[in-house]
């Protein structure tokens, strides 16, 4: 796909003057695409013997991924049915992959939940979604599916993330849980202001649309490799896993080490030879941070999930694609392709999300809800193929799922580009609101602003406030809890939360964290808690937010800085500042734990790269998390750079 308005992706105009916000991709095809499944399966009749997973010193044919998958339709066969949704609590792996297949061959709505989704926020999907059974580790299923009737799985124990036991735990749905509509292929949680994720459903043609995009601009084919790298409950998962098994190619699953941590990530692709690859846009920033390796195989590197404040250097030797797209709208609906070119990168302004795909409709509206003019900032409306079924809550669908805009009917049947089917000039006759603020440049070229609600992208999870401030107040120690998310100063967003205590308790900071993350994704887990007596009010008698913003801007450090230690090492007295600037923890002593502290494997890739600035040593990240305390990461440090020493002789 091109990313200039050639006939790959036209506009609409109003004539002569100013030009509308509006533009679509290429029509699709006039026949529909072959279903996802089916494609899987003529790769399997045409190269039974084609390597279909990779995993390290493991490879899975695509006869024997579908073996595992039939051996896994048999085992659930009268207890899955068509339109059962199915929660997957399985990380990357042959296991995960074999049973995507088996779900699709059932009928069933595949839910990617995530290895340790968090019991309570577990519990809350299935209390929400008529959820059949759970399938993953027992270990991480909620109570009442660990007590629940359970049937062990045969599937692939080998690999990197896999389980050592897989069951399938049934449960009946609780009262009141919502079904999956009937022509739902997969669904994903996405982040609800009320406190609990929403649930997404999506059909398959909308899938297929996408993979067809992706293959085309991919060129991935047999032989070529595939990441499996996202976070499984991420929905660009869904489209990495089956862009691999529709295309003939291999998915090589990513070990757990090298999400965070760019050295690792790109000697992982050089081992492994991956040669198309997804990542999370923090997970991709870093890498191209730092001198471009030469002798990787990787051709194209698409990026979504986040703001990309910079483009590829000089020495990048593989196509980057800046992604953006809701999963309401299927993963992908635009993008900015990067090709190498010898140039430098303007790193004063961030690259544009570029142009809708095929099949995508994109309009920017102004604040009347009107089509706003090229140039002009607004709330950014999707239609076409392209858009999911909706959430599996009706009366949500219906708010955020709309008609056309206001006076799109009136551009006329006439106007260039109205060959794109549909039942309106735009070529959609349903449009989601996705609450980012865009503008529309001259070409056509969509430039990402923000958001124009609360909601805010954490190493590219969507976000809620509400939400995670909602998961405080489960704790009866909670009266309240409000979330502000300001930006530090090299323009990361974190999470600060308010909380104010119910009568008679007194919790701490580190009491309240370790209570909230069984209900959160990590990345939505604050780095701040401020305990307070009262919540400050505008005029209007709300929670002022700008106030707390500005509370916390101007308050100093706390607690109180520990006292200097003297005795300390060198080691010790790098790794101990490093750490209380990073996670703004004056306070941290040597003996403290970096995952007490509020340290996350996001942040301690960024502990990795601030070390290896000021040693010139390079640590893993299960080196740091697995450590008891700070002391002992200063002795892997130690004991590393020794290592690298030259011997004296």
């Amino acid at each position: 796909m091109t990313n200039t308005l050639t006939s790959d992706s036209k506009t609409l105009s109003n004539g002569p003057g100013t030009l509308p916000s509006v533009a679509y991709g290429a029509a699709l095809p006039a026949t529909a695409a072959p279903a996802v499944l089916a494609r899987y399966e003529e790769w399997v009749r045409r190269s039974p013997q084609a390597p279909a997973v990779v995993d390290g010193d493991h490879t899975w044919s695509y006869r024997q991924v579908d073996e595992a998958a039939d051996a896994l339709v048999r085992a659930l066969d009268g207890r899955v049915r068509s339109g059962d949704v199915v929660g997957v609590c399985l990380d990357r792996s042959a296991a995960l992959v074999a049973t995507a297949v088996a779900l699709a061959r059932l009928g069933a709505v595949y839910l990617p939940l995530g290895p340790r989704p968090g019991e309570r926020r577990l519990g809350a999907v299935t209390e929400d979604v008529a959820v059949v059974c759970l399938i993953g580790d027992p270990a991480v299923l909620p109570a009442g599916h660990r007590a629940a009737e359970q049937v062990e799985l045969p599937l692939p124990g080998e690999g990197a993330n896999a389980a050592a036991t897989v069951v399938a735990a049934f449960a009946p749905p609780a009262a009141g849980a919502r079904p999956a509509p009937p022509e739902a292929f997969y669904a994903v949680l996405t982040s609800g202001s009320t406190g609990r994720p929403k649930a997404l459903a999506v059909a398959e043609p909308a899938l297929a649309s996408l993979l067809d995009w992706y293959r085309d601009v991919t060129g991935l084919a047999p032989g070529d490799r595939q990441s499996l790298l996202i976070g499984v409950a991420f929905d660009p998962h869904v489209m990495e896993l089956w862009a691999g098994l529709t295309s003939g190619a291999a998915l090589v699953p990513a070990p757990d080490a090298v999400r965070w941590d760019p050295a690792e990530l790109t000697d992982w692709w050089r081992a492994a030879a991956v040669t198309v690859c997804v990542s999370a846009t923090p997970m991709a920033e870093p890498v191209l941070d730092r001198s471009w390796p030469q002798d990787l195989t990787l051709r194209h590197l698409m990026v979504g999930g986040d703001r990309l404040r910079r483009g590829p250097g000089p020495d990048v030797t593989a196509t980057v694609h800046n992604a953006y797209g809701p999963a309401e709208a299927t993963v992908v609906t635009t993008t900015h392709a990067m090709p190498p070119t010898g140039r430098v990168s303007d790193d004063a302004s961030a690259p544009p999300i570029g142009l809708p795909i095929p099949g995508v409709t994109v309009v920017v509206a102004g604040a009347d809800g009107t089509v706003a003019a090229r140039g002009e900032a607004g709330e950014l409306l999707i239609g076409g193929a392209c858009l999911a079924i909706g959430y599996l809550d009706p009366e949500l669908t219906a708010r955020r799922f709309t008609a056309a805009p206001a006076g799109s009917h009136a551009l006329g049947p006439d106007v260039p580009g109205s060959d794109v089917p549909g039942s309106d000039a735009l070529g959609a006759d349903r449009f989601y609101r996705t609450g980012d603020r865009v503008r529309m440049l001259a070409d056509g070229r969509l430039e990402f602003l923000g958001r124009l609600d609360d909601q805010v992208k954490i190493s590219g999870v969507r976000i809620e406030p509400a939400e995670v401030a909602a998961a405080f107040e489960q704790d009866p120690r909670v009266r309240g809890a409000v979330v502000t998310a300001p930006r530090t100063a090299d323009g990361r967003t974190r999470l600060v939360a308010f909380v104010l205590p119910a009568a008679g308790a007194a919790p701490t900071a580190d009491e309240l964290l370790a209570a909230v993350r069984a209900w959160l994704p990590e990345q939505a887990v604050p780095s701040t808690v401020r305990v307070v007596e009262a919540f400050p009010l505008d005029a209007n008698g709300k929670v002022d937010r700008a106030a707390l913003l500005a509370i916390e801007a101007s308050a100093p450090a706390t607690p109180a800085p520990a006292a200097p230690d003297d005795d300390a090492t060198g080691s010790e007295q790098l790794v101990l500042a490093v750490v209380r600037d990073l996670l703004d923890r004056p306070d941290a002593v040597l003996d403290d734990n970096f995952a007490a502290l509020g340290g996350t494997s996001i942040s301690a890739a960024r502990l990795l790269a601030a070390l290896e600035r000021a040693s010139g040593t390079r640590l893993r990240a299960p080196e740091v998390l697995r450590q008891p305390d700070l002391r002992a990461v200063a002795a892997v440090l130690d004991r590393r750079r020794a290592a690298a020493a030259p011997a004296v002789v």
